[in-house]
């Protein structure tokens, strides 16, 4: 069978782009927009990809000239669908670490205009390890910084050599914590206050992208190499859910108009109200919900969304308790909360409930506990959330094993609870005191406040425990 570089030819652009990652995520999500965009006379450029670490996919995008497949599988307007497009926006991949000059080339060029960055979440960081000379730093804000001082010095400081940096690493306030950064290297290594100005010249916007992408199909690879007709080590997949908002930029959105594309880009002054959307609306009904189900037997997402109950304890949490506190139009609100809907029940991704259920506690904290709160100031008891607080409190019922592990069971069978040390610690201390609903609910560590001078909270949590440990999860849905 032939390669798919046997089959494709490459479209030459400028090279307008420098990418740091070239994994699945940003291949999936930057690379797939620039394709499109392209494609529809919106942007005529390429990527150039940076390896951010010593062992990645460079060699091997090189071999294919750049060029791989997508393919978009999931439930869209209630249907099942799968997309596939070939991906001819990348034009080639430099590795730092063999050759540090090929880097500091493209700082030097006039085509450059954009950075985009995925080096994880533990990538924006600043490490005082790293020097001006190492060929190159070892954090990624330190190639950057050794990067932005070669155009800086290579244009005399010029305006027009300013570039737009969009970081998409999930942290808060990437863009800001990035630049941040930079300049913490620029002082370290005494780079100067005619660069330091400079680089206030260069936007760096704070992002917040959304997509699962689920990578390499390797359980299934030959069903879809013959499907396709070609190899493709460089296949990816994703969901066909598609956002990115983008802090505007004074001249961004001409140079990259990708509001335009149809995707789901956006520019705006402040991205905190999506921010604040995308937490409490799609990681809030995960963590209200599905420790919940896997206390009622289920196993994976797309099976507790089947579930009659379930699904209308999700819906009826979304419209009544979570979405009138977002300080969005109330469309986007409800067109975004009908896209989870339909992302939580994808044919194509078999998404385990323990595996969302790690570090449940602090989630709980940062996803639901903002809505319940927003709820008890406007004088409304949100009793499905709380309802989501006590199913938390009895998948943490348990107790250390043997080895050490911290476990409850279901239906018999053992099921480990993973969490930082002291969460686990204080469950063990309290899951056999008859007053455990309120010590819990009591504990300002977990929650930042005392949740049991609430009127009614402690109660009615308790009622639903007594219910779940007695009847199930199934009987104390009917509670509400």
């Amino acid at each position: 069978m032939k390669n798919i570089k046997e089959l494709h030819s490459k479209t030459k652009r400028p090279e307008k782009i420098l990418q740091f990652g070239e994994g699945n995520f940003l291949r999936a999500f930057a690379d797939y927009l620039v394709d499109v965009m392209n494609e529809q006379g919106l942007f005529d450029g390429s990527v150039v990809v940076c390896q951010p670490i010593k062992n990645g996919l460079c060699d091997l995008i090189n071999e294919q000239d750049g060029i791989y497949t997508l393919i978009l599988r999931g439930r869209k307007n209630g249907e099942a669908t799968e997309k596939t497009r070939v991906i001819n926006s990348v034009s080639r991949c430099v590795d730092p670490y063999k050759d540090f000059n090929a880097l500091l080339e493209i700082a030097r060029s006039e085509d450059l205009k954009i950075i985009i960055s995925n080096t994880t979440e533990a990538g924006i960081a600043f490490s005082e390890a790293d020097k001006f000379d190492d060929a190159p730093p070892s954090s990624y804000p330190g190639k950057l910084t050794r990067f932005l001082f070669e155009r800086f010095s290579h244009f005399k400081g010029s305006d027009e050599s300013a570039l737009y940096l969009l970081p998409v690493e999930l942290i808060d306030n990437n863009g800001t914590e990035l630049k941040k950064c930079v300049k913490q290297f620029a002082d370290l290594w005494v780079l100067g206050e005619d660069f330091i100005n400079w680089l206030d010249k260069c936007s760096f916007s704070n992002t917040l992208v959304d997509r699962i992408v689920t990578g390499y199909p390797k359980k299934d690879v030959d069903e879809f190499y013959n499907k396709l007709g070609y190899t493709d080590p460089l296949l990816d997949t994703a969901e066909p859910f598609f956002f990115w908002a983008i802090e505007d930029k004074e001249g961004l959105k001409e140079l990259f108009p990708a509001h335009k594309s149809g995707l789901g880009a956006v520019f705006c002054p402040d991205i905190s109200g999506y921010k604040m959307r995308k937490v409490r609306i799609l990681n809030g009904a995960h963590t209200v919900s599905v420790l919940g189900a896997y206390l009622g037997g289920f196993d994976i997402v797309r099976d507790m969304m089947n579930d009659e109950a379930f699904n209308a304890f999700i819906i009826t949490t979304l419209k009544e308790e979570v979405i009138p506190y977002i300080p969005l139009p109330q469309k986007e609100k409800e067109d975004f909360a009908l896209s989870v809907l339909e992302r939580f029940n994808n044919p194509f991704i078999d998404h385990r409930l323990l595996d969302i259920s790690l570090n449940s506690v602090s989630k709980y904290k940062a996803r639901c506990l903002p809505s319940l709160l927003d709820n008890v100031k406007s004088g409304s008891f949100p009793k499905r959330l709380f309802f989501g607080l006590a199913c938390l409190i009895e998948f943490y019922n348990g107790s250390f094993n043997s080895d050490g592990a911290f476990v409850n069971t279901r239906n018999g069978a053992e099921y480990e609870i993973k969490d930082n040390k002291e969460v686990l610690d204080f469950f063990n201390s309290v899951n056999t005191l008859p007053d455990k609903v309120t010590r819990i609910l009591k504990n300002s560590e977990f929650w930042g406040c005392d949740l049991t001078e609430i009127p009614h909270a402690t109660e009615f949590v308790e009622n639903c425990c007594i219910t779940i440990e007695n009847n199930g999860v199934k009987a104390a849905l009917e509670l509400l």
